[in-house]
């Protein structure tokens, strides 16, 4: 499902496929998760701050930044949350996951429907991507690029 390029014979992995869910495009510096998260209850609005006691990145920002996790974890008024987010300009510039998510999809497809906002959502392979990498995302159609700059 996945194709991993490099950028010369034994250089780091540079360019991977993947699947678009949300279309768009975004760059910026990641920050990966090692945990899913729930943004119903896990994310503060007004700050994009993860307030997740249990989660080994509370107190991180989201704010601005690709988020790379997992998957997502419930409830479906993460969608609510994370939309609003956006709209705020407190949520991520766009999301990589390793498996899809239907309720991050639809929270930035009502992004971009009520507000005009992208959201990028795409599904590859996030092993070797560290938090600070910065990484540019192209969704379109159910295509998707990763790159690492």
């Amino acid at each position: 499902m996945y194709r991993l390029r490099r950028c010369r014979a034994g250089g780091a992995p540079m360019i991977r496929d993947g699947r678009a869910y949300a279309a768009g495009e975004a760059e910026g510096l990641a920050i990966v998760l090692t945990d899913p998260l729930s943004f119903w209850g896990g994310v503060a609005v007004a700050t994009g701050e993860i307030i997740d006691r249990s989660h080994p990145q509370v107190g991180q920002s989201l704010a601005g930044k690709i988020l790379v996790m997992p998957c997502g974890r419930g409830s479906s008024s993460s969608s609510s949350v994370l939309a609003e987010c956006l709209r705020l300009g407190t949520g991520p510039l766009g999301i990589l996951l390793a498996r899809p998510d239907p309720i991050l999809t639809v929270a930035a497809l009502v992004a971009e429907s009520l507000y005009g906002l992208r959201c990028p959502i795409l599904v590859a392979d996030i092993n070797g991507i560290a938090t600070g990498d910065r990484l540019r995302l192209a969704a379109m159609g159910g295509s998707a690029q990763v790159m690492r700059l």
